[in-house]
């Protein structure tokens, strides 16, 4: 079970893992072993809300495919295990970002303050670029 929130868990069935050999740097270990992790879940055949699942098909990222399977891929530590924790903690990530919601922006007017240090600025730049021009007599 992976704990979303306080009402949301996943089920282990609905996660598949796989391990892969991992990239990079590692010599003999990378070669032999396969610690990397695979983790694909299906969002739409997912037993989440179906609130959760609108907002993490909606969501733009590149984890998740055209078809609302999240795809991730954990290559981070040297041992399997670690690997996994970190792909599942990815995928509640993921899923938590996706139920966040945006506060919307509220259009303001600049003061008059501010209005007029900006205008008092503009001149006091144009002067000086004035000054700096060639005098004519």
């Amino acid at each position: 079970m992976l704990q979303i929130s306080n009402q949301v868990t996943i089920g282990a069935a609905e996660i598949e893992i796989s391990f892969i050999r991992a990239q990079g740097a590692g010599g003999q270990n990378v070669n032999k072993v396969s610690s990397a992790v695979h983790l694909r879940f299906d969002i739409k055949a997912s037993s989440l809300p179906p609130g959760y699942k609108e907002r993490l098909l909606l969501l733009k990222d590149h984890h998740i495919t055209a078809d609302g399977v999240i795809i991730i891929k954990a290559q981070r530590f040297r041992s399997q295990d670690k690997n996994r924790e970190d792909a599942l903690q990815r995928l509640v990530h993921i899923i938590r970002q996706a139920m966040v919601v945006q506060k919307k922006r509220k259009a303001t007017k600049p003061t008059r303050g501010s209005q007029r240090r900006r205008m008092d600025s503009k001149t006091k730049q144009g002067k000086q670029k004035a000054l700096r021009r060639k005098v004519d007599y």
